[in-house]
């Protein structure tokens, strides 16, 4: 679901290319060595968001009902991403509405941070409301499935543990 295209050699996420309401829910899952804190600010922090997430991203306020946008471009695509905050339960959870202005098809995307066994692990899902084009290659389940294991596996997971406090 991300303006994110990253290619892999399998997909045994889904037997749909497209992202669809009727596929399962995308979930990844990290478990990180930070604190509740440190992560619930990496997820809501504007200018921590800009190092690890989405540089562009102009304003950001964890509150329900706060949207923002911001464009991203690809391969001469045009992403202007839509955010509506939905759910916001402090240092554990935050739920975007997530759809494009140039595209249909409508998501949402949940972060939570979990402690279990004494970790701390990070859990990323997206369902989809509407489904996406299916011709756009962004909006194919292996590109939203890589984009968040870019994001949350290596992005989320090296600025958190490179920078504790």
């Amino acid at each position: 679901m991300l303006s994110l295209r990253v290619k892999i050699r399998n997909n045994n996420y889904s037997n749909t290319k497209t992202m669809k309401t009727t596929d399962e829910p995308i979930i990844v899952e990290q478990i990180v060595h930070a604190s509740v804190q440190n992560i619930w600010n990496a997820l809501t922090d504007l200018k921590v968001m800009k190092q690890w997430f989405f540089n562009n991203i102009e304003s950001f306020k964890p509150e329900v009902g706060f949207e923002t946008q911001f464009m991203v471009q690809v391969e001469g695509r045009k992403f202007t991403h839509l955010w509506k905050l939905t759910e916001v339960i402090h240092n554990k959870k935050i739920t975007y509405n997530w759809k494009y202005l140039e595209y249909s098809g409508d998501s949402f995307v949940t972060f939570e941070i979990i402690e279990e066994n004494n970790n701390i692990k990070v859990k990323v899902s997206t369902k989809v409301v509407e489904n996406f084009p299916s011709n756009i290659p962004e909006f194919e389940r292996e590109s939203g499935v890589n984009g968040w294991n870019y994001f949350i596996k290596k992005n989320l997971k090296e600025y958190l543990e490179t920078n504790r406090s």
